[in-house]
């Protein structure tokens, strides 16, 4: 696929994929959307790929939401083509959160709007200290659509939630830290070099560890502790009839570093 908006990056093991719209501040058009999924299935596919970075383009925003000035939707959008730009958008967020390698938001400036929502659907955030998160859909006669009334209370709980999403207050990135939304904060400049020291930490890892973790955990949360803990010992069963599971326990009886092939 020849990307326009995007920027597809391979480093190693690690996927990078930069929104490249700088002058519209990353703003998600539908052609936006497409090549970020296109990419998403293009790094699923690949075997040698085991992290993905989702980034933007410049200092100013990760992701300022949907490009509005773009006409994505306009004062004359009705209702059902309204629930269609939802769902497309939902969509899109929901194959972040269930893809089944990590994804690392590295979130520098704005992340607002369907912004903010992506990196929601990212299994952690990593953030510079000039980033800002919030949910300003309010402001223009909306509710969040992306997954955002439902990912953002999970996330920071439901009071916090409700006033970010009724005010259209922004978080700093310290402030979003503070609560649990931000796994880390640190200088613009190290940004991309610190998530992708995470990134490449777990691609020394198993994947098909990091593929089983995730889905515990992502399943886990929305049940009762007891279905929970039963979900845990699904996962956990499946590990012994892998070959990483032979080899991580045979390095390590052996006192060397295991080789994992995602067998």
């Amino acid at each position: 696929m020849d990307f326009q908006d995007v920027i597809v990056e391979k480093l190693d093991n690690v996927g990078r994929i930069t929104i490249n719209r700088p002058d519209q501040l990353n703003a998600i058009s539908r052609r936006t959307l497409e090549e970020m999924e296109h990419a998403l299935k293009e790094f699923r596919n690949d075997q040698t790929i085991r992290v993905i970075i989702l980034t933007g383009a410049g200092e100013k925003a990760f992701c300022a939401g949907a490009d509005l000035k773009g006409g994505i939707f306009t004062p004359e959008t009705d209702s059902v083509r309204g629930a269609r730009l939802a769902r497309m958008g939902q969509e899109f967020t929901e194959m972040i959160e269930k893809y089944e390698k990590p994804v690392i938001a590295a979130v520098n400036g704005l992340a607002l709007g369907g912004g903010c929502e992506i990196a929601l659907a990212c299994d952690m955030i990593v953030s510079s200290e000039n980033a800002q998160f919030g949910q300003p859909e309010i402001n223009i006669g909306l509710i969040p659509g992306w997954g955002g009334t439902q990912r953002l209370p999970r996330l920071i709980g439901r009071n916090r939630a409700k006033e970010l999403i009724f005010t259209g207050d922004r978080l700093t990135a310290k402030q979003a830290e503070q609560i649990g939304m931000v796994s880390r904060v640190v200088p613009p400049n190290r940004l991309q070099e610190t998530a992708l020291e995470l990134a490449r930490k777990m691609t020394s890892k198993s994947p098909v560890m990091l593929k089983l973790a995730k889905q515990a955990i992502n399943r886990g949360i929305e049940m009762d502790l007891s279905s929970g803990l039963a979900e845990e010992v699904k996962a956990f069963r499946v590990c012994f009839t892998t070959q990483d599971f032979k080899e991580g326990l045979t390095a390590f009886l052996e006192k060397r570093q295991p080789k994992f092939e995602g067998k």
